[in-house]
């Protein structure tokens, strides 16, 4: 309970940190979230080194997303993926549906006004792509840039985090989150052929 708490906290005062030493031109830019998703990235490398040096050698790229999903996600957020999906073409689907990075803003009265609404309905917004924090819009084909959105900054570190063990495990892939009703959250792995 201890360690939950530490960890939840270092995250808040992490992403805090990033966009207190930023100029504004960093903030409009993205580069904050570069910063988190680079971040991230490196602690997955690092503890996926940690948690496979005693485990067998992983037969296919399914078995390794369920490694993570199973395994990894406990180690770091103390509860197992809730659901995997993929459509065994490349492309993996892990939902969390009480994201623990999400609980305490989705519990409290004070962030609700920069919680997502309906905001990625199948009627405006698709999918995010870090770290370029650009939106794609499925209904009108059209890019928009959003600024600051709130929860985008608690999910960089964590898709940097996937990445990056998806990385030191042998898949290039690029890593999106989508919130559709706090805390839940999916996470989209896209894995890149070389």
């Amino acid at each position: 309970m201890a360690d939950e708490a530490l960890f939840l906290l270092l995250h808040n005062e992490m992403v805090t940190g990033v966009y207190k030493s930023a100029d504004q031109g960093e903030v409009e830019n993205g580069r904050c979230i570069t910063k988190l998703e680079n971040m991230g990235f490196r602690v997955g490398q690092g503890l996926i080194e940690r948690f496979t040096k005693d485990t067998a050698r992983f037969k296919d790229e399914l078995d390794i997303m369920k490694f993570i999903c199973k395994d990894f996600w406990t180690t770091v957020f103390k509860k197992q993926i809730d659901n995997l999906r993929t459509n065994h073409q490349g492309i993996y689907v892990l939902q969390d549906n009480k994201f623990r990075l999400l609980t305490q803003m989705s519990a409290g009265k004070q962030y609700l006004d920069h919680a997502p609404k309906d905001c990625y309905s199948h009627e405006s917004w698709g999918f995010t792509v870090f770290p370029t924090l650009l939106f794609f819009c499925l209904s009108c084909t059209s890019v928009r840039r959003i600024l600051s959105e709130y929860h985008i900054e608690y999910l960089a570190f964590t898709c940097g985090l996937i990445r990056g063990g998806l990385s030191n495990l042998g898949i290039k892939s690029i890593v999106t989150a989508e919130v559709s009703a706090m805390p839940a959250c999916k996470f989209q792995v896209m894995i890149q052929k070389m």
